[in-house]
This record gives C-alpha cells, structure tokens and sequence, in this order.
C-alpha cells in the first residue's frame, strides 16, 4: 500500500478509534462514523465493527464499487450469517466466506435478500463517508448469536 493510500486508512482509523475512545471516557455517545472517501479510492473493501452497549459486534464492510460508488454493506447476509462468516474480496467481487457466492462490487447495497451482503445505509457528503449507529443498530440481528447453535 503506498504512503498516500495508508495514511488515508489511518486517518479513517483514527478518527474511528477517537470516536470510540470518547464513548467510553463518558463524553457524548457517538453516533455516526465517518471516513474520508479517499480511503477506498482503490477500491478495496474496508472492514470494520461497532459494539452495542450488550456485547454484539456489528460487522460492516464499505468499497468503492467498479461503478465509481461508494457502498457498505454488514458482513453478513440473510442466508448464512448464523455461520459468522462474512464476506472477502477478490478483485471486484464480493465472495461468501460460507457458501461462496460472488457479489460484483456494482451491486452491493442494492441488490437485497438471499445471500447479497444485507445493505447499510451510508451517506457521501463532503468528502466524506458516513455511517449512522442507528443504521448499524438494524443489523444486529446478523450478529447475535445468543441461543444460535454453532
């Protein structure tokens, strides 16, 4: 990864990393994300994850698409996400860790149902990238595995 690329993923993470830290030091509860566009000008998947005040952690991944558009989507889908699997990418799709299907980048966030990563609402203002918690939160249901038989 070059210089300029890393250190756009590293602001990302920062500010990610700040958000959290202020949370958790009793400042104002955070609620959105938001990551310079620039970190997925090279068109490869960003994973992250957001914990609920219970423990579950929410998986989301956010791209570029081949189609020039910024998407996300949870890490999981309503097919196979008791598996705890996820989603990997390779090239410009987005293959299931589980079943391995492939999922072109261009259809991610609009395509629902079935296997295709379960969209996540997102926003592109300002050079930025957002994610509200609140759009987190309807995804919760993917990641806890409470009572699920592993």
């Amino acid at each position: 990864m070059s210089l300029r690329k890393n250190s756009a993923f590293l602001l990302a993470l920062f500010m990610f990393a700040a958000s959290a830290l202020a949370s958790a030091a009793g400042g104002a509860p955070v609620t959105q994300f938001t990551y310079p566009e620039k970190t997925f000008a090279d068109g490869k998947a960003r994973h992250f994850s957001y914990k609920t005040e219970d423990g579950v952690t929410i998986r989301y991944f956010i791209l570029r698409s081949s189609d020039g558009v910024i998407r996300a989507a949870f890490d999981a889908c309503d097919v196979c996400w008791q598996e705890n699997k996820g989603y990997s990418q390779k090239g410009d799709v987005m293959v299931c860790n589980n079943c391995g299907k492939r999922f072109p980048s261009a259809r991610i966030n609009d395509v629902r149902g079935g296997c295709n990563p379960a969209p996540l609402n997102r926003k592109v203002e300002t050079g930025n990238v957002i994610i509200q918690v609140t759009d987190l939160l309807q995804g919760k249901r993917y990641f806890d595995l409470r009572g699920v038989k592993q």
